[in-house]
């Protein structure tokens, strides 16, 4: 009873999160487009999957990864050993990136449209180990109390310096990569280990110094992937038909049997976490779980959360994107494509849960110097102008490296000016912004706009949205930042 009355909230909290994404879109369909899509009855039925399978999602992981990875930081930060907490960093950075769900979509989009050149699988595995890697480096950061703006500005120095280089099919996958890394797995787990370290360790700052590892798994994926693409497009292009084959073979298995593949995969995308917390926990901790049937049957929703979310993507969000970039193509009127792109950005990040928790949590850790509520809506802003710059990208069809490289630019600059206090959070609020809604809608809009869009690659212009939408709210929260500062200095002096 009492897990049936937390699934319901948790169903209806992933209703509200939806809403926002529901108004933009019927708003635009009756009153811009005046007209409804063909497939409106499975879009809507696809959104209610979406509902019920993050809701499932979300109940597993209260079961069983979210206590079991608390309890595993709080014992390891009393213990106080380097190499294991190190170790730790890079076991949850990766098990958790593995299994999350917008980087699994991202991935299994760039391998279709990329026809095999970009393997989902290899993709998300050199995700996941840069996150493990980064993480362990954010953890040893916070230990001996490493300032993180020298880590942030050398850090996006390389990630331009290897856009020069990179081929323009994997600029936007590239950064939309980093983008998705910090999810619905990750940011609470991550956020929790920083946290929690800063609070145990004598001279630290939960503010300065517990935040900042979202940040830094989101940027240095970035590198990997362009590195991973520079290798993979400078040799041939794989056969076309022998890809189009395989996705014959696909479409004509037995109903029954790809729905138990497709789970079978989804215990495989969870399996890392789960021998990563056994591992720690009964090897080098050597203590038992504490409840493992509830533990155990946490797991399992989490399984069938991905599966009913991933059957729900397909269904729902993916074809809302491709649907309304076609639609409004259709009208030539670039001004509404820009209203949808600004309004989708702000509605989905004012409602995105890991934004508010990362922001309750600031507004905590600032004591008095962070409004919770103006954070989000500064943040909203930078998504909404960050997914109408890229869509003006595609749109105007400019190189994604002048776009990319002067926002970093741009970013590196603001951390040079902004207090310090600041820094960590904001670039930690950059990394958040993108919900497991958000991303596969913004994706397919990226997609939609590449394919309808005469003289456009799908792969160059088709990726990159999700990039935008993390580089500019870091922009508008330290922005906001340096003028509070500019003006309190000013009543300091008048008031003098």
């Amino acid at each position: 009873m009492i897990y049936l009355k937390a699934f319901s909230h948790a169903f209806l909290h992933a209703l509200k999160n939806l809403l926002p994404i529901i108004v933009v879109v019927v708003f635009f369909q009756l009153v811009i487009l005046q007209q409804m899509p063909e497939n409106t009855l499975s879009m809507s039925l696809g959104l209610l999957i979406v509902a019920v399978g993050v809701a499932l999602f979300l109940q597993g992981l209260e079961l069983s990864i979210f206590p079991v990875g608390k309890s595993l930081s709080n014992q390891f930060a009393k213990r106080g050993s380097v190499p294991i907490l190190l170790s730790f960093g890079f076991a949850i950075g990766f098990s958790a990136v593995v299994a999350e769900p917008a980087l699994i979509a991202v991935a299994q989009q760039a391998e279709e449209i990329s026809q095999g050149r970009v393997d989902a699988l290899t993709l998300r595995l050199l995700v996941a180990i840069s996150v493990g890697f980064v993480i362990a480096l954010g953890v040893f950061r916070t230990i001996f109390g490493f300032p993180l703006h020298w880590f942030m500005i050398i850090g996006y120095m390389l990630v331009v310096l290897v856009t020069f280089f990179a081929p323009e099919e994997i600029v936007g996958l590239a950064y939309d990569s980093g983008g998705v890394t910090t999810n619905i797995v990750t940011v609470p787990l991550i956020a929790a280990l920083g946290i929690g370290l800063a609070a145990s360790i004598r001279g630290r700052n939960p503010l300065t110094d517990g935040f900042g590892l979202v940040a830094l798994a989101v940027m240095v994926p970035m590198i990997t992937v362009q590195l991973y693409g520079i290798i993979v497009f400078s040799g041939a292009a794989p056969d076309a038909e022998l890809t189009l084959y395989s996705g014959g073979v696909e479409v004509e298995r037995h109903v029954l049997v790809g729905m138990l593949l497709d789970l079978a995969t989804m215990l495989r995308d969870v399996i890392p976490i789960i021998l990563t917390i056994l591992f720690f926990q009964y090897l080098i901790l050597k203590r038992p779980l504490s409840n493992p049937p509830k533990i155990i049957f946490g797991f399992i929703l989490v399984i069938l959360g991905l599966y009913a979310f991933v059957v729900g993507l397909k269904m729902g969000l993916f074809p809302i994107g491709s649907s309304m970039a076609e639609q409004l193509i259709s009208m030539e009127r670039f001004g509404f494509i820009y209203l949808f792109a600004f309004m989708i950005g702000f509605a989905t990040t004012m409602a995105e849960p890991a934004l508010i928790a990362v922001g309750q949590q600031a507004e905590q850790a600032a004591a008095g110097k962070i409004n919770g509520t103006v954070i989000r809506v500064l943040v909203a802003i930078g998504v909404a102008v960050g997914i109408t710059i890229g869509v003006h990208r595609i749109i105007s069809g400019g190189s994604m490296h002048y776009y990319i490289i002067g926002g970093y630019t741009l970013v590196i600059i603001l951390t040079a000016l902004a207090p310090r206090y600041i820094i960590a959070l904001a670039y930690d609020l950059g990394g958040v912004t993108t919900s497991e809604v958000t991303v596969p809608l913004v994706t397919a809009l990226g997609i939609g706009l590449a394919t309808h869009i005469e003289g456009r690659n799908v792969l160059i212009d088709g990726f990159g949205l999700i990039a935008f939408a993390s580089i500019f709210p870091i922009v508008t929260v330290m922005i906001y930042a340096i003028v509070m500062q500019w003006y309190t200095a000013s009543l300091s002096k008048v008031n003098a």
